[in-house]
């Protein structure tokens, strides 16, 4: 694999993880559990759809073979995204939804707080304005769980069959392969290993603080990155990419 491949595909999975996980908060929008808060879910998928723009537009670019962040994110089939599976699972109740949330912010923050060191001018730039929106998207979502965790029995209840529906999918999020090598060689990629015992260490405290407790045998699930996704991918992309598909030719 070359290292423009390996670029390619290195910014393609950032990019796929942001738009699917933007498009699944967004299935919130007039539903959340009251105006303010259906006003802040909605903006923060704004911010992480804005950031999956700007990663799948760079991928196009980087791939050279003319497609832009459109193509990628609306002419791609189930098995050609490369985005984490805890991405892709489905909302369920509000706590699911912020249980999810909460581990992918602890990670994000951490990943994108590297990756605004990479030698990569591009994508040192999307992640440090990123650094900025995940600040707060933390804050949010570690006050709704321990908000859960610390309320009545029924959400505490909620927030921990969540956790237990979710964990066995968090270990993907550090696996490292090909293309990671190939670009932490260079100075662009983060080796998330490196920041595994900060993760675990915080969501831990935080779930400490919930009263919530995390699975101790679990088999993690995997394959994500390599287009082996859960059935609910399939469905999430015939919403996403009903109207682009059916008007191809369209001009917005």
């Amino acid at each position: 694999m070359t290292t423009q491949e390996a670029l390619f595909n290195y910014t393609l999975r950032l990019g796929d993880c942001s738009i699917i996980l933007a498009q699944r908060l967004c299935e919130w929008t007039s539903k959340g559990p009251f105006l303010e808060e259906d006003l802040a879910l909605t903006n923060i998928a704004l911010d992480i759809f804005g950031r999956g723009k700007s990663l799948l537009e760079y991928a196009g670019r980087v791939e050279g073979k003319g497609r832009n962040e459109d193509h990628l994110a609306f002419f791609r089939t189930d098995r050609q995204f490369k985005n984490y599976l805890i991405c892709e699972q489905e909302n369920g109740d509000y706590a699911k939804t912020m249980v999810r949330q909460c581990m992918i912010d602890a990670f994000d923050l951490l990943l994108y707080t590297e990756l605004s060191k990479s030698k990569d001018e591009t994508l040192a730039g999307i992640s440090a304005k990123s650094v900025k929106e995940i600040t707060y998207h933390k804050r949010h979502s570690f006050s709704w769980v321990n908000r859960f965790g610390n309320g009545t029995e029924e959400s505490k209840t909620r927030a921990q069959t969540a956790l237990n529906e979710l964990w066995r999918f968090t270990g993907e999020l550090f696996e490292v392969e090909e293309p990671d090598e190939i670009l932490i060689k260079e100075g662009v990629a983060v080796d998330v290993k490196s920041f595994y015992s900060k993760w675990e260490n915080e969501v831990k405290n935080l779930f400490e603080k919930a009263n919530l407790t995390i699975p101790e045998i679990v088999f993690m699930q995997t394959g994500g990155r390599k287009g082996l996704h859960t059935e609910h991918l399939a469905y999430l992309l015939a919403e996403m990419q009903a109207l682009p598909r059916m008007y191809p030719d369209a001009k917005w």
